[in-house]
Parts: C-alpha cells; structure tokens; sequence
C-alpha cells in the first residue's frame, strides 16, 4: 500500500499535497484499491467554495459511488478535466495524474489536523 511521506490525509481516505496557498487533492491508493474501476468522476467548478469536511463531488467504481470530502476550507482554483475522459486515471495515478482539485486554502491551521503518513497508515490498517 502506497502512503506517501510528503502528503496529509484524511479518514474518508482523501490525500493533500500543499504548495504554499495551493492544496491539491485526490483519494488515496487504499481509497481506489477498495473502490475498484473508477467509471466516472463528478467535481466542482471552478470558483466553487469548498468546506473543511464537506462533500465536493462524487466517485463511482464497479463496486459502489462514494462522496468525496474536502480535507481543506478555500476556493476551487483547479480542477482535474482529464479524469472525465479517462476516470481510470485515479485507479492507475492516484498520487499523480489522478489528482482531483487544487483548492487556494483559507486557514493553513486545517492542515494540521489532518493525519499524515504514519497516522494513515494505521488507520487502514498498513
């Protein structure tokens, strides 16, 4: 299982790499391993407001359709347009080319209540 050093989660299994003001946000190896295929992807528009802990879009795979939650409050400055064409993308680059928003975030103290590797790797059990 995948749980990179560098990045923060949460336990609805969504991954954050921070760049100064810039959140980028996608679910986690262990998130698209349980999902399954990845057949459709819905997300924000650009501009949107995301809250800490609330829904921005949501997942369908072969096995089930899952919210996806924001791990940080800001405004949607990006989002992923490839994953509708190839949704599959997540299940092939959940880390990289699967990322889903970048998210201009409005308090830096959110992140640190997020988990980061270690507290996700137990999480899940890894």
């Amino acid at each position: 299982m995948n749980v990179p050093a560098d990045l923060k989660y949460t336990s609805e299994h969504e991954w954050v790499g921070v760049e100064g003001r810039i959140a980028t946000v996608g679910i986690t190896d262990y998130a698209q391993g349980e999902l399954g295929d990845v057949v459709f992807v819905e997300l924000p528009k650009i501009g949107a407001v995301v809250k800490r802990g609330e829904a921005f879009g949501t997942i369908e795979a072969v096995k089930a359709v899952s919210e996806l939650f924001s791990p940080v409050t800001g405004k949607i400055v990006e989002v992923n347009a490839a994953l509708g064409d190839d949704p599959m993308t997540v299940n092939r680059d959940c880390y990289g080319d699967g990322w889903m928003i970048r998210v201009d975030i409005d308090d830096h103290t959110e992140l640190e209540q997020l988990l980061d590797s270690d507290g996700y790797s137990n999480l899940i059990g890894h």
